[in-house]
């Protein structure tokens, strides 16, 4: 055999070899772009349904506040009712049995006088 056919040979043979790996890094290229682009969607979809998600938070809490704003009114007349309420029941609680010993006809005559007192206008 000639020296030049076997250099002619390897160097082919070389070549070939050198085009099989370019062409499967081509490949492997070309699916890591696609795999990129696919991890970039959603990256920016994360991102857009975060914004979306801490835009519904905000929004949340101003109608939060406002109707705490709203109901602020409603709840001073409560705690003024309950203040009331609660001077009433420790009025009821410290006067001492009308019939003491018989807590049923002692809780009879307090609903008596509660009604009597219901009825006056």
């Amino acid at each position: 055999m000639n020296p030049i056919l076997i250099a002619l040979t390897i160097s082919v043979a070389a070549n070939a070899a050198l085009g099989w790996a370019w062409l499967g890094q081509r490949d492997e290229t070309a699916t890591a772009k696609a795999d990129l682009r696919a991890m970039e969607g959603q990256r920016d979809g994360a991102r857009q349904a975060a914004s979306a998600c801490s835009d519904s938070v905000d929004d949340l809490r101003e109608l939060a506040d406002k109707r705490a704003r709203d109901a602020a009114p409603a709840r001073a007349v409560a705690a003024s009712a309950a203040k009331g309420h609660n001077q009433r029941a420790d009025a009821i609680l410290a006067t001492p049995a009308p019939v003491p010993g018989d807590a049923c006809a002692s809780a009879q005559t307090r609903v008596d006088e509660w009604l009597k007192g219901r009825a006056k206008p």
